[in-house]
């Protein structure tokens, strides 16, 4: 039995673009049903296409992946994801962006050890990258607030004759398509600010 070669690419949310994975594996005649793809933040492995891939791993097979962040952004959970990998399902790993982190090479101790060194540190960047990202958006955040900028829907304010409307709404002197035209507010809006009450 031939040992397969699998591709594995994330990008962290439905709106990214994962065509530049798509061809590196491609670049590597990875045969596209053994490309898994998910859409997906990569701060745990809690992933469909990852758990699907990870299961039909088997020794000797390959799995391929772009960059180390790909893979995830927790350094403890790559770290051991990797030793899981290599180590329990005895399958190597290539990072095309890292000739470095190729399991299938140097696989004596002093190999062993800059691959696991590399790996540590590689692993500790994508988390920290992680933890910048998440800092930034923050900072970002507080910086649209201090200058004004609202999150979120805006409120609708109510419109003057309302408290008049809804009583006689509420009365059953009107009915609601009369009380919306009356207030010419649309269903959902109307029956929002209602519940405000």
């Amino acid at each position: 039995m031939n040992n397969k070669v699998f591709g594995y690419i994330r990008v962290s949310s439905k709106e990214q673009n994962e065509d530049r994975q798509l061809d590196s594996m491609k670049e590597l005649n990875i045969n596209e049903r053994d490309i898994y793809i998910d859409k997906q933040s990569g701060k745990d492995f809690n992933r469909k296409q990852y758990n699907t891939l990870k299961n039909i791993l088997r020794e000797n097979d390959l799995l391929v992946i772009k960059s180390i962040d790909r893979l995830g952004r927790n350094y403890e959970m790559i770290m051991s994801e990797w030793k899981d990998i290599t180590k329990n399902i005895k399958a190597d790993i290539m990072v095309i962006d890292m000739p470095l982190l190729d399991t299938r090479n140097n696989k004596d101790l002093l190999g062993t050890f800059i691959s696991d060194l590399v790996l540590q540190i590689l692993s500790y960047v994508a988390e920290q990258e992680r933890t910048f990202i998440k800092q930034r958006q923050k900072e970002g955040i507080e910086s649209a607030k201090n200058k004004g900028i609202k999150f979120g829907r805006p409120k609708i304010e109510k419109p003057q004759n309302f408290d008049i409307v809804i009583s006689q709404w509420k009365n059953k002197e009107i009915k609601s398509k009369e009380a919306m035209r009356l207030l010419e507010l649309k269903p959902n809006v109307f029956y929002n600010l209602v519940n405000e009450k």
